[in-house]
């Protein structure tokens, strides 16, 4: 049984020195691959030297998280072009949260879409951190409706009606980790509307961790633990789930 670990930043701090563990727990948990979001150029080194140091296992996205976005953000997608030679799977971590306040909505609308027209420009697909900003993400889209963008919602805990809106502006799916587990999520219910085919499994390790371990240090060895969840929420086999999410991960990442 094989598992994708969609989105995880094993290049954390929180890892440090603990880098070869960390990927050799995901590995006997059946974890074979594991694909680091990027959040700016400051981290961005590290990560690369972890992705070259484990080829076929860690896979490297490309991208300028929301909560990095202030008025140099154009440097920092100039920052990334250089890298485009060194095999991103995706841009990502991108999007807009305004989950601490919106001051500055302007400039993660304008780094956000800018990041898109990047996707399109080289036919990559995106990871997308959403967080207290739905109506303006979808003003976002609809500029770009006509770039048949392909990616997905991570850490996904909103409802079924947004999965099922943002599904014309191209091919999307919905990454579910820790939060799936956490009581009373709204996601554990949503998800019964979600078909398995357009479901991903995620960490965002070293965060939301599954429960019984929320609170604790994420890492990409409970995947299972969640897809355990999943199945027994959707009322199918972990074989299906952990046969077909990872069939989902690799046509969307190429990987």
């Amino acid at each position: 049984m094989e598992f994708v670990d969609t989105h995880t930043h094993i290049s954390d701090d929180a890892f440090a020195g603990e880098v070869e563990a960390v990927v050799r727990r995901a590995l006997d948990a059946g974890v074979v691959q594991m694909l680091q979001a990027d959040t700016c150029s400051a981290e961005r080194t590290a990560m690369y030297e972890l992705c070259d140091a484990y080829p076929g296992v860690l896979y490297p996205m490309l991208g300028l998280y929301p909560g990095n976005v202030d008025e140099h953000w154009r440097d920092e997608l100039d920052a990334m072009l250089p890298y485009r030679s060194r095999g991103p799977i995706a841009i990502g971590e991108i999007g807009l949260d305004y989950h601490y306040g919106a001051d500055t909505a302007a400039l993660q609308k304008e780094a956000f879409k800018a990041q898109l027209e990047l996707a399109r420009d080289w036919d990559l697909p995106v990871n997308i951190h959403l967080r207290d900003a739905t109506e303006d993400f979808f003003s976002v889209m609809e500029e770009c409706r006509g770039m048949h963008l392909r990616g997905n919602l991570h850490a996904f805990s909103g409802s079924a009606e947004v999965f099922e809106r943002v599904q014309k502006y191209g091919e999307w799916y919905v990454g579910i980790g820790g939060v799936l587990t956490f009581k009373k999520a709204r996601i554990a219910t949503d998800i019964l509307r979600i078909p398995l085919e357009r479901i991903l499994l995620e960490t965002d390790a070293p965060y939301l961790a599954p429960t019984p371990l929320r609170g604790t240090r994420n890492e990409s060895a409970n995947i299972p633990r969640i897809a355990a969840f999943l199945a027994a929420v959707k009322g199918i086999d972990l074989q299906t789930v952990a046969s077909v999410t990872t069939a989902n991960a690799r046509k969307l990442f190429a990987i």
